[in-house]
């Protein structure tokens, strides 16, 4: 199949290219790129007015596939993300049972094969059972295709064990995907420990619960020389151990969530559960030294941390209620509205970090829209208005502190290895999109390089 891209405003880190061009895509590939192109082909997509990116990539996503299919499942999950633009995510391994084995590596591969255009990648588990008391075979995992280890969800709380999965990791040249909680500082908490939840009476999870784990992963990783890729960070300390890190030399990356660069504790209304996820909402302090952190490029990746429950779950006490909330299809608007529009991040950057620059992370060859690639591509229109409504979610999950929300940024088209994963149209649209009037030129372009 062919694909013809006319008139779209193309975004590509990898070529620099930032400006009107055509694109050509055929046998899975990316042809030709071009200011005009005449050539006749089976498909022809109209982006006037629409960002043309590579492919976004999710870093952090959990399916609940397998053992807990009635939250998500690899489809509904893959179907989730190419509705919000994703053709490539990164699913966590904390399931029933645990992904700590070659064998199941492949299950959800397989899976995905049979279900999706889009590419789902299966991380594995640090140890067996995500018990923290042995190693899961890291090896075979990574021969089986396995893009990451991650103990997602915890930590590995031994810090001797957890430094031999590293040193495994580094042979086998795959990422640790670390998630920085140091449980025993918990102690029962469900949100963040400060004056606003202390008038909810409410437990708090202090800065120091993700601090302390990130200090101690980031020495880890000057020890063994792994790739570090620190998850859903969250406090300003984080930030600035990030920054230090990298000012040595270390190999450490860096994500932030769009519910933590959008919310604080002064936006969570009561004891609402979907405003319970971990690590928690923080003080808007915390949210501007995030955002400053992906404007200096010291936060590398923006990912959702996807994480999808039962509305029964969710309509439990905040006390009972599971963490987490979804992301997939509201990471695309919250981006734009919240980090672009503000001119926080230029379209670029926010190419940068939702596709190059995970791409990088995993080692992959994607992220770009270079002539020879496989043509994973995104196109967004950065201008349509709608409100949030989670009934449009493919997503079994509809947790979210974000339904009702009034954004900017439409997916309008997901396409994965030059296969239309996901095309809006006029007669099935995903929300009631607002027609446009008096609409804005596309931005012009703007310095890459933000202090």
């Amino acid at each position: 199949m062919s694909i013809r891209i006319k008139n779209g405003h193309v975004i590509d880190p990898d070529t620099r290219k930032d400006g009107i061009y055509d694109i050509l895509v055929e046998d899975g590939l990316i042809k030709t790129v071009a200011p005009s192109i005449e050539t006749e082909a089976d498909q022809t997509i109209d982006a006037s007015g629409c960002y043309v990116m590579p492919g976004l990539i999710d870093l952090h996503v959990h399916l609940r596939d397998p053992g807990l299919t009635y939250k998500e499942t690899v489809e509904t999950g893959a179907a989730a993300a190419a509705h919000g633009g994703f053709t490539t995510i990164v699913a966590m391994p904390n399931t029933k049972p645990v992904i700590d084995d070659e064998h199941k590596v492949a299950f959800v591969h397989n899976k995905a094969r049979g279900c999706t255009p889009i590419h789902v990648l299966q991380a594995g588990a640090v140890t067996r059972g995500q018990k923290g008391e042995e190693l899961a075979d890291i090896e075979n995992m990574a021969k089986a295709g396995a893009p990451a280890i991650s103990e997602d969800g915890k930590s590995v709380m031994n810090s001797a064990l957890y430094r031999k999965a590293m040193r495994i990791a580094k042979e086998c040249g795959i990422p640790v995907l670390a998630h920085c909680e140091d449980i025993n500082l918990v102690e029962g908490g469900v949100v963040n420990a400060d004056e606003n939840m202390k008038k909810l009476g409410l437990k708090g999870i202090s800065n120091a619960v993700e601090d302390v784990i990130v200090a101690r992963d980031i020495l880890l990783a000057k020890e063994t020389g792994v790739k570090l890729h620190l998850c859903h960070c969250s406090t300003a300390d984080s930030v600035k151990m990030v920054e230090e890190a990298k000012k040595e030399g270390i190999a450490v990356t860096a994500e932030v969530c769009p519910h933590h660069f959008t919310l604080s504790t002064d936006d969570i209304p009561g004891p609402d559960p979907n405003y319970k996820m971990n690590p928690p909402l923080r003080s808007r302090q915390d949210v501007e030294a995030l955002r400053q952190g992906l404007k200096a490029d010291i936060m590398d990746v923006i990912s959702t941390d996807h994480a999808p429950h039962s509305a029964e779950e969710k309509s439990r006490p905040i006390t009972e209620a599971p963490f987490g909330i979804v992301g997939l299809e509201t990471s695309v608007a919250l981006t734009i509205t919240e980090l672009v529009e503000p001119g926080i991040l230029t379209p670029m950057q926010m190419a940068e970090k939702m596709s190059y620059n995970p791409a990088k992370v995993l080692g992959i060859d994607k992220g770009s829209l270079a002539e020879g690639k496989a043509a994973d591509i995104t196109i967004i229109d950065p201008e349509a208005e709608y409100v949030i409504d989670t009934s449009a979610f493919r997503s079994l999950g509809k947790n979210t502190p974000f339904h009702g929300k009034k954004v900017r940024g439409l997916v309008k088209a997901t396409i994965s290895d030059g296969q239309i994963a996901y095309l809006e149209s006029a007669d099935r649209r995903p929300y009631a999109v607002r027609p446009k009037a008096d609409a804005k030129p596309l931005p012009k372009k703007q310095e890459e390089a933000q202090a």
